[in-house]
């Protein structure tokens, strides 16, 4: 990614002004180590453990079999997120605790897994594990994981070849090293995982964070455990998420969870599940006391962002329902009631005005006239949307099931436009999709051409097992023409992100500072309202705030920069 190129006509602002469910549990049975007895270990730390845990052995072999989850799993079991689980009849509290083990994340993906990351370190820190972010004294190495593409998952099996010979090393006189698979990459393949690599000591799916502490339990005595229960309204709404950089200037805050909308290439309802959404209350809470520690934006996530709906309350029932986009439609029978994604943005927005307001991944039939007033009209709602278009052709539309045509599409566009002035558009795009023609192609490119989109992600397809496409179409685009046509749609993007990216030069932008560029040492960088990527040079600059004071801009503080040249990036 290349970002603009600034000059140094810099002031530090204070203020905005106009610039601005099923069940899944398995456990199985596996030897802990090589045959040696466990008085081998010549740690007593390790020895009272061995003891603690063969107790445990025991206690677990006369305990609930494999067959008994499943034959529990057919209903799921709803029940207040607030409530607290009690220990199950094989652990007791104690063998619940962390233990002061290191817990080393590694998280792939998307913003999403992000969230999910701190939310994970969130429940293990409160049952006392450590972090660490070296990996060679990690007791617990867990991996939040990707399943929207094949070389997602692959990055994931190299990467367990790896930790395999680190936990082969691993001294004796040590505590066990315990790897996990955590996420979507965990959820489609379940068992396999176990099967095909049996240093895996657990498997959490997305909605199974909070049995963290528990499936680590039972992996301490040499057992392999699961847990991929798909809730039907599991939400972590309850659950502060725990950043993983304390120095951070922005933060995500996950409103909703699931996807409803089944395109037919996308694996996302079958790793996440269905949508459901937090209380607004909880929300707010949650944003509120980012505000307090002084973050300067948040990014409001969701599979499908703008579907946002909260039914929490009875009360709530009541609420006129929001139109969709013009000539789009949904793959499901239009939702009654509930707080929308408006009335959240709205209430969002009202917390901190010098607080800025992202939100992302938003489907393009969920924007109706009031979302988009609303971003007009609140100066710290960035005017930058993300419209995922996928594919310029509406016969390859259709085959997607996205719910629209590339006409109605296009409607769209030029709406947002006339509602929001200026506004930097983004979009993700699919190469070589089932059956898609070099005429399809060639609708895409022309799509790019005619938009002109800021910013945007661009693969070529990968077929997914469950999805609605690899039950019922075929994957017939030989993958070098996936490939070649991937690199044509990248050019043509490029070359019109350029040109509109172009129009920055010259004019004044309202910088939030993220810290040092990594390009230059001597330059500092940070996004611009439309997610830009803005580097300028570290100097002493006037402070609004505290007129004569010459000041040098830290992360966190907002600065105006003069844009001076451009480049374009994916």
């Amino acid at each position: 990614m290349h970002p603009l190129q600034c000059v140094l006509r810099m002031q530090r602002c204070q203020r905005w002004g106009p610039l601005a469910s099923v069940s899944w549990v398995l456990l199985r049975t596996c030897r802990a180590h090589s045959g040696l007895p466990s008085t081998a270990c010549s740690s007593p730390e390790r020895q009272q453990e061995d003891g603690v845990w063969k107790d445990f052995s025991s206690r677990l072999a006369t305990g609930p079999t494999f067959q008994h989850f499943l034959r529990n799993a057919s209903v799921p079991q709803e029940k207040p997120s607030s409530e607290v689980d009690d220990p199950p009849p094989y652990l007791t509290v104690d063998e619940l605790s962390g233990r002061q083990r290191k817990v080393y994340l590694e998280t792939y993906g998307c913003q999403m897994n992000v969230n999910d990351t701190e939310i994970a370190w969130s429940i293990l820190q409160k049952s006392g594990y450590l972090r660490t972010s070296n990996l060679q004294e990690a007791d617990v190495i867990l991996l939040v994981t990707c399943s929207i593409r094949e070389k997602a998952e692959q990055t994931i099996w190299n990467r367990l070849q790896q930790l395999k010979v680190l936990k082969s090393k691993r001294l004796r006189s040590r505590v066990p090293l315990k790897i996990g698979i955590l996420g979507c990459m965990a959820e489609r393949l379940k068992e396999e995982i176990l099967n095909r690599e049996k240093m895996v000591d657990i498997l959490a799916g997305p909605d199974a964070y909070r049995d963290l502490p528990r499936l680590l339990a039972v992996a301490k005595s040499g057992q392999q455990a699961a847990n991929v229960l798909l809730s039907l309204d599991e939400t972590y709404a309850d659950v502060m998420p725990v950043q993983m950089s304390p120095s951070a200037t922005s933060a995500f805050v996950s409103i909703m969870r699931g996807c409803d909308n089944m395109c037919s290439y996308c694996i996302v309802p079958f790793t996440r599940g269905r949508e459901r959404s937090r209380p607004v209350a909880s929300i707010l809470e949650e944003v509120r006391k980012l505000s307090e520690q002084g973050l300067k934006e948040v990014t409001l996530l969701g599979q499908n962002v703008n579907s946002f709906r909260d039914t929490s309350e009875v009360q709530f029932n009541n609420a006129v329902s929001t139109n969709l986009s013009r000539g789009f439609s949904s793959n499901y029978k239009t939702k009654q009631g509930g707080l929308r994604f408006a009335h959240l943005l709205d209430q969002v927005s009202r917390i901190d005005p010098e607080m800025r307001i992202r939100f992302t991944s938003p489907h393009p039939k969920d924007f109706p006239d009031e979302v988009l007033q609303l971003i007009h009209e609140r100066d710290n709602i960035c005017k930058q949307i993300h419209l995922p278009a996928q594919s310029g052709s509406s016969r390859v539309l259709e085959a997607m099931r996205r719910g629209y045509s590339r006409e109605a599409y296009v409607e769209l566009v030029h709406h947002i436009r006339e509602s929001i002035p200026g506004v930097s558009l983004s979009s993700d795009f699919i190469a070589g999709f089932c059956g898609e023609t070099e005429e399809d192609h060639f609708q895409t490119v022309s799509l790019l051409q005619e938009v002109q989109y800021n910013m945007g992600f661009l693969f070529a397809y990968s077929m997914r097992q469950k999805t609605r496409a690899y039950h019922r179409l075929k994957d017939d685009i030989p993958e070098e023409v996936k490939l070649r046509r991937l690199e044509e749609l990248i050019t043509v993007f490029r070359e019109e992100a350029t040109k509109a990216n172009k129009a920055f030069v010259g004019c004044t932008q309202l910088v939030l500072v993220e810290g040092l560029s990594k390009r230059s040492a001597t330059d500092l960088c940070g996004r611009n309202d439309g997610n830009l990527k803005v580097i300028f040079p570290d100097a002493e600059m006037e402070d609004v705030t505290n007129s004569g004071l010459r000041v040098r801009a830290q992360p966190g503080d907002y600065v105006l920069v003069k844009v001076i040249g451009r480049f374009c990036y994916l």
